[in-house]
């Protein structure tokens, strides 16, 4: 770690970038939930910059973006993938 990234603060939340009529989405969310973790959901159908955000974390326009605490990212991820993830920071999956 170099002395720019520690001054960097991290976000302590997990955010997801979906939309309700997106498959994934609803199962990743069901996940979180299913876990009962505390995120930030951000609805592309109803944020306006949503979607910008999201290509502009992933390079991509496939949902689900999933941003972690460390900065990381998930981009349509299995449930498998996510539960994986999850388990780096300690969330009993």
């Amino acid at each position: 770690m170099t002395a720019a990234t520690a001054s960097v603060p991290l976000d302590p939340r997990i955010t997801l970038f979906g939309a309700e009529w997106c498959g994934d989405c609803r199962r990743s969310k069901k996940v979180l939930d299913g876990l009962e973790l505390d995120y930030d959901y951000v609805d592309l159908e109803a944020v306006a910059d949503g979607a910008d955000r999201a290509h502009a974390i992933s390079g991509r326009t496939r949902i689900p973006v999933i941003v972690f605490p460390d900065a990381s990212h998930l981009v349509e991820p299995s449930d498998a993938d996510l539960r994986a993830k999850l388990a780096q920071f300690s969330v009993e999956a």
